[in-house]
């Protein structure tokens, strides 16, 4: 099958479109022909090899971490889907390769796509809606409290929006000055336009922070902590408790001690806490996601879509930086 490929680490380099074989496919897993695919920051990270110690792939790699396809072929004890089946998920790390033709997934990482949307609006939803929703899980958001979503015009951002505002809570975000009536169109209720004024001077009291940005905004997200008030990052450092969580070896738990070091005691010196968050594949959240979305909850936001052949071009433009929403490449 036709694919494009990682065939080494090397930074803003083009992926290789080249025949792959085809999946094996086991027991629990379902095999999907793939019509739409997500494109990611985590797919530019892991081309560039940033995350080569934690996510140790073997070269050649497929990359691509969000799909949207139908069923064609499932494994002897899957229960939970029949060929023909309109899906949609964000495999898990270790069985990633969505910008391909084909992907074998453990059906408990699938979910059915949601009805209302087409098949390249449901491929921009895996990773980003499960990365907000586990973050949210993670802190306990609740009803009343205030959440910062920095880069809300972005792909995790402009669904971390939604979601807060589904749960009940004020939220401001970050954004540049052309992007002000589309973050404050999905629910943001304070916006910063990071261009003309500093977000740590202006919001005070937060009880959460989910940062995507980097180690700057991230120190400076300290300050509008309330105390007790918890910063999460997706951009990292890794702290200790990821490298537990993942089984690392004793020499990385090391590294990532020293890398988190500076800010874990910068927010316990504030009386707030720090934590890295990885996202995780998981059917069922999904699958409570796409309830929302069907309900009119939550809705995608796309930026462009690209054909598959021009995977590379895609990459390309989501690193300008200028994308609102998800980039996304179709089949054919």
């Amino acid at each position: 099958m036709k694919a494009f490929i990682v065939d080494r680490y090397r930074s803003n380099s083009a992926l290789r479109l080249g025949e792959m074989p085809e999946p094996e496919v086991g027991d629990h897993d379902v095999l999907v022909a793939i019509h739409a695919a997500g494109l990611n920051q985590l797919d530019a990270k892991l081309r560039d090899g940033e995350f080569k110690r934690i996510l140790p792939y073997r070269l050649p790699l497929i990359l691509g971490n969000d799909v949207a396809g139908v069923v064609v072929r499932v494994g002897s004890k899957v229960r939970g889907f029949k060929s023909g089946d309109e899906v949609y998920a964000r495999p898990s790390q270790d069985r990633i390769g969505t910008f391909a033709e084909r992907i074998a997934m453990h059906e408990a990482d699938v979910a059915l796509k949601p009805r209302n949307l087409t098949m390249e609006e449901a491929a921009s939803i895996p990773l980003v809606g499960l990365t907000a929703w586990q973050v949210f899980e993670r802190v306990q958001l609740k009803k009343g409290q205030k959440v910062l979503i920095h880069a809300g015009s972005g792909g995790v951002g402009t669904f971390a929006i939604q979601l807060a505002k589904h749960l009940g809570a004020t939220v401001a975000t970050t954004t540049s000055t052309e992007n002000i009536d589309l973050v404050r169109s999905l629910g943001a209720d304070v916006v910063v336009d990071y261009k003309k004024d500093d977000f740590a001077t202006i919001l005070t009291g937060y009880d959460v922070v989910l940062n995507s940005l980097g180690k700057d905004t991230l120190e400076k997200s300290l300050q509008v902590l309330k105390p007790g008030g918890k910063l999460i990052s997706i951009s990292g450092p890794p702290d200790p408790a990821f490298a537990k969580e993942s089984g690392l070896n004793g020499l990385l738990k090391e590294v990532m001690r020293l890398l988190s070091a500076r800010i874990r005691r910068k927010a316990r010196r504030q009386g707030v806490s720090y934590a890295f968050h990885f996202m995780r594949a998981d059917g069922a959240q999904l699958s409570r996601i796409t309830a929302l979305i069907e309900a009119g909850a939550l809705r995608p936001v796309l930026d462009r879509v690209f054909p598959f052949l021009a995977t590379n071009q895609a990459m390309d433009y989501l690193a300008t930086g200028r994308a609102k929403g998800k980039v996304v490449i179709r089949a054919g």
